[in-house]
């Protein structure tokens, strides 16, 4: 099994001195595509914010992994379109009877953007790397089926043999989660410890080897980030031709929708993938004029939600002793108490954010697998909804009342009900806290929210826990299945927002919601697994630990000059086949 740096060592050093890497004839890939395209021009499009790292192995938030991860490769890759997997770096694989042993053949001839051989060596690296515990990586769980780390192994160059203790549903998927690393490049900096600050944003593009159809060429903070293409990715087209087909793709820091929305009419960015719904009609209406087209692509992926800070100390060694919660103790006991959460629920009012935020064009939804998920979005789901009188009579039970008038709840000891409520500045969840203040102060909550940015949120929800309750959301796993959210539905994951980086589930439902998880990765029926993640998502909202809000209809006005453009609801909506995008021949920008 590989574990930290000492486990693998030997075994990397033994493939170095044995099989080796010797010249291979090339293998390439060749990619699917509605048309084959001509090479040149770039592609512009809106990010939030700055990348905060681009080492795929540490991206956990959007703004990294929409780069990270058109920088490396894995050894699958999955199809937006069809929603399935196909071959990427591993050109074809076997399972064993039993479903415990996989045996995945790499691609011979694919290399680095440093022209090095990409080997079996590499692969391991990059599972080693995944399985360190200390790096918190965001693939940990996807590559931990059943909590249990997979033995990974090679015995040549161009082959890698993973074997399970379970068999695992998803596999293929989970597999295509891990990007691959340069071990030539970056074992040096894991043995000394110093890995977690490798290919960040200050590494110098040259420097900076990637295995993905992308290199760095540019990073401006705060402006923009620019990629080129690897001449050495083993991607072509029907035709044999190395793609990328274009130059560049630029991702420009836009952190504000309206500005985002301005650069998109005036022909600043190609794509607007975070589009108001109140643009949605005039969008619509001027298409032809603005040359461009927008995708109507149905409800959401992206869920959103808000939650309560109930992460506590988990380790000792520091200031403040395992268990203390990082929340005010004030209000820890108010957000810990399941009833004050319920009257939370029920004080929103979802129906007037669909009317109001999304003009109409929105969906409740009671779960991470949104309408979006297809077959397992579970409409029967549901959590406490809209009930402003039953929010009142559930906060008197629990001892709230005001005591002097002015219109403010008080706990039993004195205590005024008031928490601050944080989500992401320049975005719809804006205007969604603004609603959920307003309805909290209808039930006698005093609700402060607080906009910031977006990376300054992810350090408070990730990292410091500086927060009372926080409005976000999650993306969509990909491909859409319940059995690749293990980072949100597993106690231990690093996405279980309201109290993350448990050693055990510590209250029954987590353990409950753990022992489901663990069932839902087993083989099985379609109809089987949904029914287990639908007593997943009932044991959550029972406990209420997130209080749902609607989601948004997606469109995705895109411009009309560029081809093989395919935009989904899954992550990348409209960048997960950029390498095969072209500039149509004539087209004016």
């Amino acid at each position: 099994m590989i574990g930290g740096p000492r486990a693998v060592w030997g075994l990397l050093a033994a493939l170095a001195l044995g099989a080796g890497a010797r010249a291979a004839a090339s293998q390439p890939l060749r990619i699917p595509m509605a048309q084959t395209g001509v090479h040149g021009g770039r592609f512009v499009i809106g990010t939030i914010s700055d990348a905060r790292t681009f080492n795929p192995i540490l991206s956990n938030e959007t703004s990294s992994s929409e780069v990270s991860d058109r920088l490396f490769t894995a050894l699958t890759e999955t199809d937006n379109t069809a929603r399935r997997n196909r071959p990427a770096l591993a050109r074809s694989w076997e399972v064993s009877r039993d479903g415990l042993t996989w045996t995945w053949h790499l691609r011979r001839g694919a290399r680095f953007s440093d022209g090095h051989p990409i080997t079996a060596e590499d692969v391991l690296f990059s599972f080693a790397v995944a399985y360190d515990s200390t790096l918190h990586p965001s693939v940990y769980d996807l590559l931990s089926p059943h909590g249990r780390r997979m033995e990974v192994s090679a015995p040549d160059s161009y082959t890698v043999v993973t074997r399970l203790a379970r068999p695992h549903a998803l596999l293929v998927q989970s597999v295509g989660a891990l990007r691959i690393l340069p071990r030539h490049v970056l074992e040096p900096a894991w043995r000394a410890g110093r890995f977690a600050s490798t290919y960040g944003v200050g590494t110098h593009p040259d420097s900076l080897v990637t295995s993905g159809p992308w290199r760095l060429k540019q990073y401006a903070p705060h402006e923009k980030t620019v990629l080129t293409r690897n001449p050495y990715w083993f991607g072509v087209d029907a035709r044999g031709r190395r793609l990328p087909y274009l130059d560049e793709l630029v991702f420009v820091v836009v952190p504000d929708q309206n500005t985002c929305a301005l650069k998109f009419e005036t022909g600043e960015l190609d794509a607007l993938d975070n589009v108001k719904a109140e643009d949605y009609a005039r969008l619509r209406r001027d298409q032809a004029r603005g040359g461009y087209i927008v995708h109507q692509l149905g409800a959401s992926l992206t869920s959103n939600f808000l939650w309560f800070n109930l992460n506590t100390v988990k380790r000792s060694g520091g200031r403040r002793p395992p268990g203390t919660p990082y929340a005010d103790p004030v209000r820890y006991a108010w957000f810990s108490n399941r009833d004050f959460r319920r009257a939370v629920s029920m004080a929103v009012d979802r129906e007037a954010i669909i009317r109001s935020v999304y003009f109409g064009e929105g969906a409740k939804a009671w779960s991470i697998l949104t309408p979006g998920y297809g077959a397992f979005h579970d409409p029967a789901t549901t959590a406490p909804d809209y009930d402003p009188a039953g929010a009142r009579r559930l906060l008197a039970r629990l001892g709230f009342r005001d005591r002097n008038g002015d219109g403010v709840l008080e706990d039993p000891r004195g205590n005024r009900v008031r928490f601050t409520l944080k989500t992401n500045a320049g975005s719809v969840r804006v205007q969604m806290a603004n609603f959920v203040r307003d309805d909290l102060a209808r039930v006698g909550i005093r609700c402060d929210v607080a906009a910031v940015d977006y990376n300054s949120l992810l350090v408070n929800l990730r990292e410091d826990f500086d927060y009372d309750a926080i409005l976000a959301g999650l993306g969509a796993a990909v491909p859409p299945d319940p059995a690749m959210c293990g980072n949100f539905y597993r106690s231990s994951g690093a996405t279980h927002f309201w109290n993350v980086r448990q050693m055990g589930p510590e209250t029954a439902a987590e353990a409950r919601v753990d022992s489901l998880f663990g069932r839902l990765l087993l083989p099985g029926t379609t109809a089987e697994r949904r029914r287990l993640s639908s007593l997943m998502d009932r044991t959550i909202n029972e406990e209420c630990w997130l209080v749902w809000l609607p989601v948004m209809k997606v469109e995705l006005p895109v411009r009309d000059r560029f081809g093989n453009l395919a935009p989904g609801l899954l992550p990348h909506r409209v960048l997960w086949n950029i390498e095969t995008v072209f500039v149509k021949p004539g087209s004016r920008r």
